[in-house]
């Protein structure tokens, strides 16, 4: 079984103590080694200074080296006689040895006996370079165990502490992997709680919004199959009383039946390609070839097909293009977006109403407004009409037809290049489509 993040995270926290608790362990053995016996050498040097000090006294009396000469014992008793003094060497004002180790090294300590302002001889110590005392060892490993307690102390302290940290730090984490798990299980309403503002937080954030999209793209996979179902039975379930009616001899085969027939199949044929036409947009299938072109030519283009329609619904038509801007687009590509929203308008707009079509130009962008008269549209339905089988109830429904792609399309076309679109009221009394696509430089 292998080690899960828990443990992993335990270990590292404690590795990571356990090392900073050697360390100091021994750090602080040499520190206390070389401090200890800093502080003895100091110590002996202090009372080397008295020993000057007596022996200065003793010359006096004597007016030489006399007294020592050869007695080192008399001259540890002059250093200390409770604590004295080890490693002495007394030499006389040409240093030579008048007592003690004649070998003298550079790290001796060295004071000058000085009588009557003048310098009568030298009195030497080699310092410590190890303990040798009993006293002094046994404090020295006293010092030794408890630095070695300490450390035992800090790291059974730093595992309680890791062991504390790593569950706490994988709390988070803990729930947003059970709450991957029941999201793969196919529980969108799963959300995880945000208990904090760093890293795991947003963590926590990316995760309900990720949940929040797998929801809603959900959704729109139901509705859409729904959708797609529903308007496919439609026109099928016409055409198949049609020819039932055919066979039976309830209904006479005229070119008015067959023509009837034909428009369900047309109907059902645009569906099908609207269909296949956002199913290549959703791949980036949808082959676009751009080139610089006159998008107010793009617009005659469009509306003029519509002209007898337009008319026949007794329909103005206002035009207003801005000559002369170019956009990267492929022609083919916005001619049809163009025509379903003419479409739209053709289709929705009561009989003797307006349409009017403009463009303009600002900040290297532009703007192309399409704009009808009455009826219009709910505000809060507004965001929606660009959505896949979106149908406004009432005077824009399905009674007039369509299967609610239209839009869709036209939005999918525009955003390939690199425009936006957005839907408004208009000024007109209808709604108002705004396209906006950037300038070509």
């Amino acid at each position: 079984m292998k080690p899960g993040i828990t443990l992993k995270l335990f270990l590292a926290i404690l590795a990571a103590s356990a090392t900073a608790a050697a360390a100091m362990a021994v750090a602080s053995r040499l520190s206390f080694q070389s401090g200890f016996l800093g502080y003895l050498n100091q110590v002996e040097a202090q009372r080397l200074d008295a020993l000057t000090a007596r022996l200065a006294d003793e010359y006096r009396r004597s007016g030489n080296w006399s007294f020592l000469q050869g007695d080192y014992a008399r001259l540890r008793e002059l250093a200390a006689p409770a604590q004295p003094i080890q490693r002495l060497a007394l030499l006389d004002a040409e240093r030579r040895t008048v007592v003690g180790n004649p070998d003298l090294t550079e790290e001796q300590v060295v004071r000058p006996v000085v009588v009557d302002d003048r310098t009568v001889g030298w009195i030497a110590r080699s310092p410590y370079r190890r303990l040798t005392s009993a006293a002094d060892l046994s404090f020295q490993q006293e010092q030794q165990r408890a630095v070695l307690l300490i450390a035992g102390f800090a790291l059974a302290l730093a595992a309680v502490i890791a062991l504390v940290l790593a569950r706490a730090f994988l709390q988070p984490i803990r729930r947003v992997a059970d709450a991957t798990h029941r999201l793969a299980a196919g529980d969108y309403a799963t959300r995880v709680a945000i208990g904090s503002r760093d890293e795991l937080g947003r963590l926590a954030e990316d995760f309900n919004r990720l949940a929040e999209a797998l929801a809603r793209n959900e959704e729109l996979r139901r509705r859409f199959m729904a959708d797609v179902s529903h308007e496919l039975r439609t026109p099928i379930a016409v055409l198949r009383a049609g020819l039932e009616a055919l066979e039976d001899g309830v209904r006479p085969l005229t070119r008015e039946s067959v023509a009837s027939l034909q428009g369900e199949v047309a109907a059902l044929g645009k569906l099908v390609e609207d269909l296949y036409q956002l199913a290549l947009a959703d791949v980036g299938a949808l082959s676009y070839r751009k080139e610089r072109i006159d998008i107010a030519a793009v617009l005659e283009q469009s509306v003029e097909p519509f002209a007898a329609r337009l008319a026949e619904r007794r329909l103005s038509l206002e035009r207003k293009f801005d000559a002369g801007v170019k956009v990267m687009a492929d022609g083919d590509r916005l001619a049809q977006a163009f025509r379903n929203l003419l479409e739209n308008s053709a289709r929705y707009t009561d009989a003797g109403g307006r349409l009017r079509i403009s463009t303009g130009r600002a900040n290297g962008r532009v703007a192309i407004d399409f704009e009808d008269s009455a009826p219009g549209v709910p505000a809060d339905t507004l965001p929606h009409l660009f959505e896949r089988f979106y149908r406004v109830e009432g005077s824009r429904s399905r009674a007039n037809g369509g299967a609610g792609l239209g839009l869709a399309i036209v939005r999918s076309v525009v955003e390939a290049h690199g425009g936006a679109i957005e839907a408004g009221a208009s000024p007109l009394g209808g709604v108002r489509v705004t396209i906006t696509l950037p300038v070509a430089a």
